[in-house]
């Protein structure tokens, strides 16, 4: 599967064993949604579990924080990660805060799913990474897949959470790995051993990030479209590095990291996000507090640019394979 079909999958799972979940938003039924995502599924489970809304992203979040006290799942779905920020009021007071408010009486069990970040040349209103607002808000989960395999998996854990969870789906990434050489032959999930993905039940344990390549030089920490980056300039740098997928932002492993970076004693921070205040910030004081007499060489982070993401200068702005390799040379260097 794709990571497309592997969120249908995903969803139609859950909806078959809960008739409590229900699926919203704009164009998500007959059409099955921008990217198809929902294709299919309100044929199967109908109109009442599947359904359009008006283009309202605060509607559509403020109505899934009444569905989820009353008792539903509401999965809604903002069509790009752009457009989430007319819902952050729902999200932020409302949503994050109920189970605490209530003292516990009502919870907020959705799961928001948006398409995030660029590569496909969207410009600065369809390629945003604002995944950094959301770790900072206490109550909401925060999750982002690299692969169809953990899609699926991860999706699954986050609509049986009982917790809001915001689940970015990397659009880059969508039909097949990306390595960052956008003039290079596109892949297909087809040919990558997490596009098989079991078509039953499973699910990932949310918190607990993967290690996918043992090293011992450097531990970079990547998630998303990032991850696949990463591994590919490492393999044609040569260098011994170990690639930690966060998959989760909130709730963090933080265990995994700083095993990895005791054994290393080097790190690299690599999102798609704009720099300041991104999540690699974050990631960046947690290493120096509680790995500082095992570091030999400064943190360090590549990110996108303190700037709106811009059309004409896509692979500029995007953290390829040059910005990446000149970080891997200087904290290779220093120390």
């Amino acid at each position: 599967m794709n990571m497309i079909q592997a969120i249908n999958s995903a969803l139609d799972v859950v909806m078959a064993r809960d008739p409590d979940v229900v699926v919203m938003g704009e164009d998500v039924g007959y059409f099955g949604g921008v990217f198809r995502a929902t294709a299919g599924l309100q044929a199967k489970y109908g109109k009442t579990r599947v359904f359009d809304t008006p283009i309202t992203e605060c509607g559509i979040i403020g109505v899934a924080v009444g569905m989820g006290a009353y008792g539903l799942r509401p999965v809604p779905e903002i069509q790009f990660a752009d457009y989430i920020y007319p819902a952050l009021d729902q999200l932020v007071s409302e949503a994050a805060r109920l189970r605490y408010r209530s003292a516990g009486e009502f919870i907020s069990p959705m799961t928001v799913r948006s398409p995030f970040g660029g590569g496909i040349f969207g410009g600065q209103t369809h390629s945003q990474s604002p995944e950094g607002i959301f770790t900072h808000v206490s109550g909401v989960k925060t999750v982002i897949p690299s692969t169809p395999y953990d899609a699926k998996g991860l999706l699954i854990a986050a609509i049986e959470d009982n917790d809001p969870t915001i689940f970015f789906e990397p659009k880059r990434i969508y039909n097949g790995p990306f390595n960052g050489y956008w003039d290079r032959p596109a892949e297909n999930w087809s040919k990558h051993p997490a596009g098989d993905v079991p078509t039953g039940y499973y699910k990932i344990e949310l918190g607990k990030a993967k290690v996918v390549r043992d090293g011992e030089a450097l531990t970079i920490l990547a998630y998303g479209t990032m991850v696949h980056v990463c591994t590919a300039v490492v393999a044609e740098a040569g260098v011994d590095a170990e690639i930690i997928d966060l998959r989760t932002l909130v709730p963090l492993d933080i265990e995994t990291i700083e095993a990895s970076v005791k054994k290393t004693g080097r790190c690299m921070i690599v999102h798609e996000a704009t720099r300041t205040s991104g999540f690699g910030a974050e990631l960046s004081a947690l290493v120096q507090e509680r790995c500082f007499y095992h570091l030999e060489a400064p943190i360090e982070r590549v990110t996108g640019f303190d700037t709106p993401y811009p059309h004409s200068l896509e692979w500029a702005y995007f953290p390829g394979p040059v910005r990446i390799g000149e970080a891997l040379k200087k904290i290779m260097k220093d120390g």
